[in-house]
C-alpha cells in the first residue's frame, strides 16, 4: 500500500531531526527507535543485520560509541512510493591537505511502513574507504569505542 508523500516527507524530517540531535549529543542515538516499527530490520555495511527495535537500540548504542567527534551530514533525499533514499557522509575530524573534509560517502535505503515509522533501513558505504578515511584523519579510537562482532549477519532484503 502506497502512503501519502506528505506523510513520508514528514517522517523523513522527523528522522533527520533525531539524527541532528544525536550528532549534537542532545539525545542518545537510540532515540531513533521512535521512527522504526517494533519489528524493523536495520542492515549496516560494517555491523551487519539487526532485527527488532531492541536489536536496533543495541546496535545504535554499540556502533556510535566513541564517534562523538564525527559528523554525519545529510545531503539529499529521494522518495519513490514507500521507498526512501538518503545521501549522507561519515565525516571524520580533520581535513585533507587541500582543506576538504574527510568524508566517506554513504546511502541509506528505507522502507516506509506508515504511522510515522520505517520498517527497514540499509546503510551502504565502503568499509575499505572508511578505513582509508580513518588513516587520513587525526582521529583515533577512544577507549569507549566498540568494534563490530565477528559473527555478523549480512542478509539484506531484496528491493523489488
Amino acid at each position: 500500500m502506497a502512503h501519502e508523500r506528505a506523510e513520508i516527507e514528514a517522517t523523513i524530517q522527523r528522522y533527520l531531526e533525531l539524527r541532528r540531535a544525536a550528532i549534537a549529543g542532545e539525545i542518545p542515538w537510540r532515540d531513533l527507535k521512535e521512527v522504526f516499527t517494533d519489528d524493523a530490520v536495520f542492515v549496516d555495511s560494517v555491523w551487519g543485520r539487526h532485527q527488532g527495535v531492541d536489536a536496533l537500540v543495541e546496535f545504535l548504542d554499540n556502533s556510535m560509541a566513541g564517534l562523538e567527534s564525527w559528523d554525519f551530514p545529510h545531503f539529499w533525499e529521494a522518495i519513490d512510493g514507500n521507498k526512501v533514499f538518503l545521501r549522507w557522509s561519515n565525516r571524520l575530524p580533520g581535513t585533507r591537505p587541500d582543506g576538504s573534509p574527510i568524508d566517506n560517502m554513504g546511502m541509506s535505503y528505507l522502507e516506509y511502513a506508515g504511522d510515522g515509522k520505517f520498517s527497514y533501513e540499509e546503510d551502504m558505504y565502503s568499509e575499505s574507504h572508511l578505513m582509508q578515511a580513518m588513516q587520513q584523519s587525526d582521529w583515533s579510537p577512544s577507549d569507549d569505542m566498540n568494534f563490530p562482532p565477528a559473527d555478523r549477519d549480512w542478509v539484506s532484503r531484496p528491493t523489488p
